[in-house]
Formats: C-alpha cells, structure tokens, sequence
C-alpha cells in the first residue's frame, strides 16, 4: 500500500477520501483554488497546495498542476474523486506517466465506456441487453430523423459524449423531431465539444437502476448489488436509495450479472457504476432492463451502498489501486437493511431552484443518520462549485424505517441564512407515491408545485412560534392569524394592556437551541427575540418587535425610539417642526418592510438624530417630540 495520497478534487467527496485515507494510515494532501484556500478539505488534510484561481477551468480541471503538486509535494497517488478530471482518459495516463498511481480504472477502461454509442455497440457485442435504438454512424438529420420514425415516437436524442442531463432531448412527434434534433447537438457541441448524437426509444415508466461493480488487476469482477435513482428532477438525481424498491431475487440476480459481464467486457479495475433504465409499467422484470452507460469512477450515492453492503468503497478503491485482490468475492458480499440518501443543496426550489451563495453562519446537520459534508458552520457556498451542502444517509431494517428516519433527519437540521431545498427533500420524501415505491423518473415533474413547500406558515407555525414568545416574554398574548404584511413577509401580533408587538416571518432558518416542544412542532429561541420553528423540513423564523423604550425614554416622554434595527429611508420632518399626533415622522427600513414612525402627540420636533441613508440599531433615539404646554 502507498503511503501517500493527493486528492485531485474539492468539497465533500475531497473530505469523504481524506477520512478513510487517515484510517488507513496514509498521509494525504489536498489541492484548492483561491476560492478554497481555507475551505473544509484544506483544513482537513495533512497538506495543501494551490493550483490556481477560483474557475474550475484554471484549478480543478488543470491536470498538468495537480500531477506537479503531487510530485512537489512527494504523494504516490491520486485520486480524481467524481466530477473535474475523474472520467478524463488523458489525465488518467499522464499521472501514469509522471510516475504516481492512479486510483482508478485503466485509461482504455474510460476510453471505452466515455461515449454512449461506442459504449452500447460494446455492450451488445458482449452479450449486455441495450435499450432499442440507433447509434450509427450516419449523423445526417435525414438518417436520424429515418431512425427515430423507425423505433417509434417517443423518442430520446442523447449527446454520445453527454452527461449530467445536458445534450438530451425527449421527442413525441415526428414533426417535432428536426428542432429538437438541432437544439441538442448545439448543446452538446456547446457543452461537450462534439455533437454526434443517439436515439433511443423513449421508456414512458423508466426507472433508473444502477449497479455497483468492482474489479482488480487480478482477473476479479463483483458487484454490491444495486441502486435505485429514480427520484430526479431534470435528469439531476435527488433521492437515491438500496436496495431498489419491488426488486424481485430474480430480476436483481440478472440485472446485477448483467452488470458484471459489462464490467469483464472492458476489464474494469476499481469502482464502477452500470446504469440501466427499467420499463417499470409491469414492474420491474428481468427482459425490461436495458444498459444506458457506465461510469468510470466512484458516484454521489455511493454511501448507500457501503450502508447496506456495510464495506468502505474508498477503501476498496485505495487497496485495487495498490495492486492488491478484492477484498471478499461475490459470495462474501451480502445486502443488509435499506438505505436512502438525499442530497441537501444552497438552492430555492420556490424560484425554480436558483443556486444560493453565501456564508453558512449557521449550519447543523442531525446526528442521527450519516453525513457527508464538504462545509462546516462559518464556509461560504461558493458561486464557482456545485452549491451541494451534505449529503444525509439514513439506513435502517426497512425502508420505511429509513425514509421516515430521513424526514425526521432533515426536520432536526438546519442552515441559515441560505435557503435551502430541505423542505422539498421532506416532500419527497413524504409523498405517497414514493412511500410505497411507486416511483418512476418523471415523478417530480408530474407532482410539480406539489412538492414545493408552501411560502406562507400554517397558523400551527405560528401558534408554536406565540407559545414559545410567550413562555420567554411573561405577560404577553398571541391574537389574529398569520398575516401578510407584505410580499414573502407574515406575522402575528402579541399584545400586553396597551401595547403590542409584531412577530414577522422571515424565510427558511433553524436553529436548535433553548427548545420548546409545542404540538408536533419545536419551537426553537434565536437570540433574545426571535424564535424558529420547521414544519415539514421547511424553517420558519419569527421575530418578535415589541415596544422596549430605554431607560429615561420613552414613548410618554415623546422619545421616538429604533423598533428594530434597520435603515432610515425618509425623514419628513426638522428640528422646529410642529406636528400633529399620529403624523408621519421618518419610515424605517427593516426586514424589507417599511415601518412609519409617528408622533405619539400634538408637539414639537426637539431633536431631530434621524439622517437618511443611516443604519440605526434597535432602541436608537431617532428623534424627540415635545408637547405642547398644556
């Protein structure tokens, strides 16, 4: 075994290799841009280097860089982790030639499974089932066009060098065909370099199933049995369980041999994943699984598979690459219990799942199931990566187990201020379709708005929110309902005698802390006036302004003082001024609501503190009216 590893790779994967490298003794060395100088996987390596500016394109996927930061910083290995250079045959064999090992399969390995078309021809030569469909040579439209009228509508138009749902098109008419032929090789030239396309038929049930294989340089190929990925949405995965739900012994025993012999075809080392697509309208059955592609490297949700397989897939991959045998053969390898994987993402699934950037000041993620991150509380989510945030792994005896292990998972975690698709994680989760397996890859677009978490808090929300205000502010009464006060902002207002306040929803959040249970809900404080509180995955947070004059000031005494902290946006008065009660005096800026300050009585403006423009903290004099002589 080498005793040295550099990871050419960033975030949660990065981290995810340093933790079993360091529990196999091996030292390990991390790689960044300028954007990841002190990002998690720096901090948790032996050593670091800098490979360039914040762009992938000038770091990350720099090969010629990361092989000299290996060879400065005397590692034996590398290893790509998934996405940047992993797949990247020309990479593979110019850190071969520098002299380190690569944690991977053989360069001609990823040559022959790089393209889909090569790929399939592969697989049927091998005796692999493929789905129906045309990957010749001929790339005229009038031939594809002939092809696709041949298999028969619909159809799917794949980029051969395509990935992650980029250079794809679903075609249902012939008339459609042409356009849409067009868009997706503009895209795949755009995004890949080469336009050549396939067609496949369309499977209108289609269920992903993937299988786990492993192979070494001695002659040995097994698999971990399988994974189902059908939850996606814009062919990105979402939810990733194992084992796959309704997946008979025998149907798993043909598709997982299937994977193998794709696997001997092209005599795989290391981790590999063969995809298939499943016509899932009758079940999922042996003679309706078709190979789609294979990738050459470790996946996302490969946590799935060590939980139900209990075995360290990067352990593997280190010891293969070392030269060493597999570990167990296939009869050594046994399934255990159900394991569901979501991916938690900076992302707004309310404004069609708009990455989100910024700090992470507050980041907890439950205890209670696993969690592979590449971010800690105070690290920024940079607008340069892939703005996934963890990835929680709940396993349990039964798959209902899990997924109800899962939900409770994402209800007891929290990230602020970022939004979040934690609640939308939830509702998948919760959905009754996906509860008994039910799921297909089109399931997310079909249920849509469905499974976006609603804007607005139940009055539930707010009813835990009250309870737990009014358990810290003795003497105060919650009254009325949730309201809009304005766009994306809502409340209730507590009262006491004369006074009253106002508690105004302001976005996801969730903090855990001095914790109040109230019904099914928690209701969490926030510092001294606001509370959080998640319903159904989705944080709500409630802040409470309630009239709190300062000593020798007060609202008796004509002293108009800061609610809230904020920003002053008008002052319509000067020193000197006569005003009339309740007339407008200065609008103050805070929460993105306006709030109008006005005169408690007839008077005079003595001193006037208020100037636009300035930030103001709360209980801040803004300015004083004095009344008149009586």
């Amino acid at each position: 075994m080498f005793s040295s590893l550099l990871i050419a790779n960033r975030g949660e994967i990065a981290c995810r290799i340093i933790r079993t490298a360091r529990a196999m003794g091996i030292r390990t060395v991390a790689v960044h841009s300028d954007a990841d100088a002190r990002a998690a996987h720096v901090r948790a390596a032996d050593m670091a280097v800098r490979i360039g500016p914040a762009a992938a394109r000038e770091s990350y996927l720099v090969g010629d860089r990361i092989i000299q930061a290996a060879l400065d910083s005397g590692a034996e290995a590398i290893h790509p982790g998934y996405g940047f250079l992993s797949e990247n045959a020309a990479f593979a064999r110019a850190v071969r030639a520098a002299g380190l090992i690569w944690v991977g399969p053989d360069p001609e390995s990823i040559e022959a499974m790089g393209l889909k078309d090569a790929a399939k021809a592969l697989m049927q030569a091998a005796g692999v089932p493929v789905t129906p469909g045309y990957l010749g040579a001929d790339q005229s439209p009038a031939r594809l066009q002939a092809e696709a009228d041949s298999i028969g509508y619909p159809v799917l138009i794949k980029a051969v060098a395509g990935g992650g749902g980029k250079g794809m098109r679903r075609v249902d008419t012939a008339k459609d065909f042409a356009d849409a032929l067009e868009s997706c090789q503009r895209e795949a030239a755009a995004s890949f370099g080469n336009d050549v396309v396939l067609i496949e038929k369309y499977i209108l049930s289609p269920r992903h199933i993937e299988v786990q294989v492993f192979g070494d340089s001695h002659g040995h190929a097994v698999h971990l049995f399988e994974r189902d990925c059908s939850l996606q949405r814009r062919h990105q995965k979402v939810i990733e369980e194992a084992p796959a739900p309704g997946m008979d012994p025998a149907t798993r025993a043909a598709v997982c041999a299937a994977a193998v012999q794709a696997a001997r075809a092209v005599n795989y080392q290391g981790a590999g994943t063969i995809e298939f697509i499943a016509d899932a309208s009758e079940g999922l059955r042996a003679d309706r699984v078709w190979f789609m592609e294979m990738n050459t490297r470790l996946q996302v949700e490969h946590p799935v598979t060590e939980a139900v397989t209990g075995l360290d897939l990067v352990e593997w991959q280190l010891r293969v690459a070392a030269g060493e045998p597999l570990p167990l053969t296939q009869d050594q390898i046994t399934l255990t219990g159900h394991a569901i994987e979501a991916r938690l993402y900076a992302e707004d699934p309310a404004k069609g799942f708009l990455p989100a950037t910024g700090p992470l000041d507050q980041l907890w993620l439950s205890p209670s199931v696993r969690a592979d991150s590449g971010v800690e509380q105070g690290d920024v989510i940079s607008p340069f990566y892939d703005p996934m945030i963890a990835k929680l792994i709940a396993h349990a005896p039964t798959r209902d187990e899990a997924r109800v292990q899962l939900m409770e998972a994402l209800d007891d975690s929290f990230v602020a201020p970022l939004t979040t698709n934690k609640g939308f994680l939830y509702e998948c989760l919760a959905d009754p379709d996906f509860a008994v397996g039910t799921v297909d890859t089109g399931l997310i677009a079909r249920k849509d708005q469905a499974l976006i978490p609603l804007e607005v808090p139940s009055q539930q929300a707010a009813d835990a929110a009250a309870a737990r205000l009014r358990r810290d502010w003795l003497g105060w009464h919650a009254s009325g309902q949730v309201r809009a006060f304005r766009q994306g902002l809502f409340g209730f207002r507590l009262n006491r005698q004369a006074e009253d306040g106002i508690a105004l929803w302001s976005g996801e959040h969730r903090v855990i802390g001095n914790s109040l249970a109230a019904g099914t809900l928690r209701a969490d404080m926030i510092g001294a006036d606001s509370v959080a509180v998640t319903e159904r995955g989705q944080g709500r947070v409630f802040t409470f302004h309630a009239p709190r004059p300062r000593p020798g000031a007060h609202a008796g005494d004509g002293a108009i003082l800061a609610p809230m902290p904020g920003k002053v946006i008008a002052v319509d008065v000067a020193a000197g001024d006569r005003v009339a009660k309740g007339q407008r005096l200065l609008v103050l800026e805070a929460m993105k609501m306006e709030h109008a300050l006005t005169a408690p009585f007839d008077g005079t403006i003595g001193e006037l503190a208020a100037v636009v423009g300035a930030q103001v903290q709360v209980e801040m004099l803004l300015a004083v009216v004095e009344a008149d002589p009586a």
